[in-house]
């Protein structure tokens, strides 16, 4: 995500140094300190409050998704008909849904 290695802190902290000087530095570091050990705690509390929330709703986080149970409905092979369908409608070819053309009238392309 963000690549940062020590070569590039650094060069901010030199930059740092020259900008903000001397006297002000170890201010603005212990502020800086402050900020990013507020915020650590705050995602602390949030990830803990949804682990939390996770347990009280029975939900597993760490459940890996498994294959149904229960058996299913067996289906008809690729080109036979259903059991509820006549062969003439299984022959019967299904017109793919496709866009209508770029200069049909406005109101057939949905705008």
């Amino acid at each position: 995500m963000l690549d940062i290695g020590f070569s590039k802190i650094l060069v901010i902290a030199g930059l740092a140094l020259v900008v903000l000087g001397p006297e002000k530095l170890p201010q603005v570091a212990r502020t800086v300190g402050r900020w990013a050990g507020r915020a650590r705690a705050m995602a602390r509390q949030f990830r803990d409050q949804l682990e939390t929330e996770a347990e009280s709703l029975n939900l597993n986080v760490n459940a890996t998704p498994t294959a149904p149970t229960a058996p299913t409905a067996p289906t008809a092979p690729t080109g036979a008909p259903a059991a509820n369908e006549t062969p003439a409608a299984a022959a019967a070819p299904v017109a793919a849904a496709s866009p209508p053309p770029a200069d049909a009238p406005a109101h057939d392309r949905g705008e």
